[in-house]
Order: structure tokens, then sequence, then C-alpha cells
């Protein structure tokens, strides 16, 4: 009698983990497939909506999280090469914006000189009249101070982006540092358990 219920309880434990293992298999290939395709994100969610439930705890595998780590560091790169690319624009910005000051001063300091001279002024050879030459003057100031202006939002804006980027490393790399220091509380949690399991099915 004892033989046939050691049996019974054999194939019912066969069948619960047959049926597990099905779909820890169906589990794992979504898992592959956001951690090969999805945002760190997404990854993050589907690595911890479709890993292993254990009463309270989450049972990622060392695999996922380390493609999982992976991932994150190769986005952690891009962000930091966006960072870069982003300085180098502000400061070739920079650059124009001083190039345009300085280009401006010399154009008031041109105009500062024709001030007292006839109507008749020369320009690159050219003779025209100072009304016209006024003209041309100031649509060049113009210009200058629109490009000016265009540069110095395009700074604002890369500075923004840079600032952004930066909040959201900060926000991604304490989320990681929290969920690893988690992920090993409940491994550790996980291993004891399931000692504890196994001494309690020897000593039975």
């Amino acid at each position: 009698m004892t033989h046939i219920r050691t049996i019974i309880i054999m194939l019912v434990l066969s069948i619960f983990s047959l049926s597990s293992f099905g779909q820890g298999i169906q589990n794992q290939e979504i898992i592959n497939k956001a951690l090969a395709n999805e945002t760190i994100k997404n990854q993050f969610e589907v690595l911890t909506s479709k890993s292993n439930n254990f009463k309270e705890f989450k049972n990622i595998k060392l695999y996922n999280l380390s493609k999982f780590k992976a991932n994150f560091l190769d986005t952690l790169k891009a962000i930091d090469k966006k960072f870069i690319t982003a300085n180098t624009k502000i400061s070739d910005q920079k650059n124009e914006i001083e190039k345009l000051k300085s280009e401006i001063v010399t154009i008031n300091s041109s105009l500062t000189n024709v001030t007292d001279e006839k109507d008749s002024i020369g320009i690159l050879g050219i003779r025209t009249t100072k009304q016209n030459y006024n003209f041309i003057l100031w649509s060049i100031i113009s210009a200058l101070l629109a490009t000016t202006l265009l540069l110095s939002f395009k700074y604002k804006t890369s500075n923004k982006a840079t600032k952004q980027a930066n909040t959201s490393f900060a926000e991604i790399e304490n989320d990681f540092e929290t969920h690893k220091k988690k992920s090993l509380e409940r491994e550790q949690v996980l291993r004891r358990k399931l000692q504890d399991e196994i001494n309690k099915q020897n000593n039975v």
C-alpha cells in the first residue's frame, strides 16, 4: 500500500514538473526575445514578470540577469556617446557665438569710422550711397544677431537634453542597483528555504 502511494505521489510530481518545465521554456523564450529586441525598461518588466515565482519572491536566472546587465551597460555607453557628442556640439556652438560676437564688434567699429565720411562710400571698390551702405550693414548685423540667437537656443536645448540624459542615467543606475540587491537577497532566501526543504525530505 505504501509502495502504491509512493508511485502515485511520484506520478503527480512528474506531471507537475513537466507542466512547470513547459511553462518555464515558454517564459524563457519570451525573456530571450525581450532581451534581444526591447528597451531596457521593457526588458526589466519582462524579466521580472516572466521569471519563476517562489512565494513572494522572483527567481531570476543568472544568465538572464547577466544578459540584462550587458544590455544595460551597452545603453549606458550609448548615453555616454550622446553626452560626449552633445558637449562637442555645445563647444562648437560657443566658438561660433564668440566668432559672431567678434564680427559684430568689427562691423560696429567700421560703422563708427565711416560716420563722418561723405554720402558716397566705397565698398570693395564699388561706390554707393550711405543709405545703401547702412541698409546692407544692418542687414548683415540682423542676420548675425538672428544666427547668434539661434545658436544660443540650440545651446540651451542641447544643455537641457544633456541634463535629462544625466538624470535618466542616475535613475537607471539606482534602479539597477536596487534590483540587484533585492535579487541577491531573494536568491539567498530561496537557497535557505530550498535547503530547509531538502533537509526535511531527508529527515522524512
